[in-house]
């Protein structure tokens, strides 16, 4: 079973390993962290790799992720589909899927993790990922992992799966890892294949075979 963080859009890392999974929880107690993939996803601009960060309302320093609210500061949800079109305007599948998502962009949203899990189920259900996920129920310390207290063994991927964290740094106890496979992108004459990128990148570009790929990523 996997544990993970509540992501936005996340990386195709984060699919792959969802999509070999028997079961995930996904941390909704954890305390909220800046410059990760809870609020921000990176796609492929026409120049390279584009930043993407919902802006979120002030919390407390011990507020939970699960009580952190979206702010609409900055038109953010506009900047945001303008830079998704012009990034994957012109892929094979935007035009298929793209009335699937402008709704996320065309009104205001409300907790993090409630936008993040709406995301999280549309991407699933249009790659066909069945894999059963959850909320957790209370917080899960590195400590509780290393004992023998949880009634089933956990990979906790909450850390790893960050753009500050390099792929080979995967626990050493996980079954199998994500190793990522080449894939059509619109600009790779130009940029060349640039791997991870949002779960869209994959889904704009390969549509129903992102499947394939996410599966034959993990071994």
């Amino acid at each position: 079973m996997l544990l993970l963080s509540t992501a936005y859009l996340a990386p195709v890392q984060y699919y792959a390993h969802l999509a070999n999974a028997e079961e995930a929880l996904i941390d909704i107690h954890e305390h909220y962290l800046k410059q990760t993939y809870r609020n921000r996803c990176i796609i492929a601009g026409p120049d390279g790799p584009v930043a993407l960060s919902i802006p979120l309302e002030k919390a407390s320093s011990h507020a939970e992720i699960r009580e952190i609210r979206i702010s609409d500061h900055g038109a953010w949800r506009h900047h945001h589909w303008n830079a998704i079109r012009s990034a994957y305007g012109h892929s094979p599948f935007f035009e298929y899927y793209a009335d699937d998502f402008l709704p996320f962009y065309d009104k205001p949203a409300g907790f993090l993790i409630d936008y993040n899990e709406a995301l999280q189920r549309l991407i699933c259900s249009l790659l066909d990922i069945d894999t059963p996920t959850r909320f957790t129920t209370s917080f899960i310390s590195p400590n509780q992992l290393l004992s023998d207290t949880l009634s089933v063994p956990l990979a906790d991927l909450r850390a790893t799966i960050s753009p500050h964290c390099p792929l080979e740094a995967e626990p050493a106890s996980l079954p199998a890892h994500f190793h990522p496979q080449a894939y059509y992108q619109v600009f790779q004459q130009r940029l060349g294949f640039l791997p991870n990128l949002s779960i869209i990148d994959l889904l704009f570009n390969m549509g129903p075979e992102g499947l394939i790929i996410l599966k034959n990523s993990i071994y």
